[in-house]
């Protein structure tokens, strides 16, 4: 098994603790809100939510992922990060064992924030997980991050 990582920096002219309540504390009933066309829902099936659950998330049918399984390590409100762990589901394939997300978020001078996103992709045998891959995961992941931000931007006063 080998390891693969990559890092990535966004920005966003939402507050750090607005943004991270959002994306991270309420995540699992406001991204299948957002994104209905995608994702039928996200359910905790172990855990309390915190750190050590056990998180389901399904998309809707017909589309080229059925389901995502997560793990998580790290909800910390107070330093404004998450880290978690893609442990079973279709994007896995042959290739990867798992995928580990760690997310910081920082107050840029602005108003708004910075969040930092580490991500570990666990091989399987001697695969090394490419650039290329690694951009694909990461499209879909800001394709969440852009659809809460601009629903933050619409909606002022939520998570205020």
């Amino acid at each position: 098994m080998g390891v693969n990582t990559y890092t990535h920096e966004s920005t966003t002219t939402i507050a750090p603790t607005r943004f991270f309540k959002a994306l991270v504390l309420d995540f699992d009933s406001l991204v299948p809100k957002l994104l209905s066309q995608h994702v039928k829902n996200i359910e905790t099936v172990e855990g309390d939510g915190g750190a050590g659950s056990i998180k389901l998330m399904n998309f809707v049918e017909g589309g080229p992922i059925k389901y995502l399984k997560h793990k998580m390590h790290v909800i910390d409100d107070k330093n404004l990060e998450t880290k978690y762990s893609l442990i079973e589901g279709d994007i896995l394939g042959d290739k990867l064992e798992s995928i580990t997300y760690d997310i910081k978020f920082e107050a840029s001078g602005d108003g708004g924030c910075v969040y930092k996103t580490t991500t570990e992709y666990h091989t399987k045998g001697d695969y090394v997980f490419t650039e290329e891959e690694h951009n694909v995961g990461k499209e879909r992941g800001m394709h969440i991050s852009k659809a809460v931000e601009a629903y933050l931007l619409a909606n002022p006063s939520v998570y205020a």
